[in-house]
């Protein structure tokens, strides 16, 4: 059985299930697949899941209503939620989405609850809105028990933001050993921020969205020397072997996924030296492939005027370059544009952009894929 969780004692352990990536059936969630998810994360100690009302189209906090929170003691689990910006235009928008959100997972208090994807625009419409004091009337009234934020934004204005709401409680981040020098990401620096603060960190995609648990092959070679090593278990490693790390989210949608993970997190042992220099090759073979850094979350699909499938098109362009081949373009031209809309229907409007977690320059990389494919 994993530890106590050395922060907030009400969390076994550090790993939870991020509930963004649950796994599908049709257009919802594969229920009974979930339902085995949730009882053997239960069952091996662990009990931190993290939600979001636009999860899984809108479906995720009433799978785990049905499949967590109708079949387990209300203080044997501890749920997170979030408040996104696509939800409330006004201050007045906020308390009945809040108890919207309690009644769709079928709860009276969250653990707890995040300003969603803080970045420096998003944060002047929390502002505009009064959310971080709204939140915080929550936090009085025994609805909220934890108020947090997750975070996409530069460590300057990490700074920022820890100096004007001196309530956060923990910071979740995204943190691999990809994104730790990344100057965009930036996710080494905001670490750094949140250790000087003395605050907690919370880890989102420590496996880059699964990436780094299927390598690409010139870059799976400098794992060699370690032999018959886990690509998943070394990322989750690194990730937990940061001081002040109190979570580390796996949206884990497998059986053998949650095992492995499971038993990997009960005393998750710190990387050797052979295993960092390893990490390092690793990180210089990705830069020498000229990959797109999308981690699939799909928050850019659905503003798309175009009804692009952004995240697959870019998939598609990442594998014709590791590949080769007309795999890429089958799939582009049958599976990920058939009925939707191609990456020359592109209306260049930025909203894909501006969703985007990673930055990316979507429009630039769409004019790419359709140059690819499209021509």
């Amino acid at each position: 059985m994993p530890e106590r969780n050395p922060f907030f004692p009400e969390i076994s352990g550090r790993l939870g299930l991020g509930c963004m990536r649950m796994p599908r059936a049709g257009d919802g969630v594969d229920m009974p697949l979930t339902e085995k998810l949730v009882d053997l994360l239960m069952a091996r100690g662990y009990n931190y899941f993290d939600t979001a009302h636009g999860y899984v189209d809108g479906k995720s906090e009433t799978a785990l209503r049905r499949l967590l929170v109708e079949r387990y003691p209300r203080e044997s689990f501890v749920l997170a939620d979030k408040l996104s910006t696509a939800f409330f235009e006004r201050q007045e928008d906020i308390r009945p989405l809040f108890e919207s959100q309690l009644a769709a997972c079928g709860v009276d208090y969250f653990d707890f609850y995040l300003m969603h994807a803080q970045r420096e625009d998003l944060y002047e419409k929390f502002m505009a809105c009064r959310a971080y004091e709204t939140a915080a009337a929550l936090k009085a009234e025994g609805k909220i028990r934890h108020f947090g934020v997750s975070f996409h934004g530069t460590a300057a204005f990490l700074e920022r933001l820890l100096d004007e709401q001196p309530g956060i409680e923990a910071v979740q981040i995204q943190f691999n050993y990809l994104d730790y020098p990344d100057p965009v990401i930036q996710s080494g620096a905001c670490y750094e921020v949140c250790r000087a603060r003395g605050v907690p960190v919370f880890v989102m995609e420590p496996v880059k969205g699964g990436s780094l648990a299927r390598l690409p092959q010139a870059a799976a070679r400098e794992l060699g020397p370690l032999g018959d090593v886990s690509q998943a278990g070394l990322a989750l490693r690194y990730a937990a072997g940061f001081d002040g790390v109190a979570m580390v989210l796996s949206g884990m949608n497998s059986v053998e996924q949650l095992e492995e993970n499971a038993a990997l997190m009960e005393r998750p042992a710190p990387l050797t030296e052979a295993e960092r220099a390893a990490l390092d090759r690793v990180r210089d073979s990705y830069r020498t492939m000229d990959l797109i850094g999308c981690t699939g979350c799909r928050y850019c699909v659905d503003g798309c005027p175009a009804r692009i499938a952004i995240p697959d098109v870019l998939a598609c362009v990442n594998n014709q370059r590791l590949y080769g081949g007309d795999k890429s373009a089958y799939y582009y031209q049958n599976v990920y544009t058939y009925k939707r809309g191609r990456a020359s229907d592109c209306v260049r409007c930025g909203q894909c952009e501006h969703a985007c977690p990673q930055r990316l320059p979507i429009r630039e990389l769409l004019a790419g894929a359709a140059a690819m494919f499209d021509t």
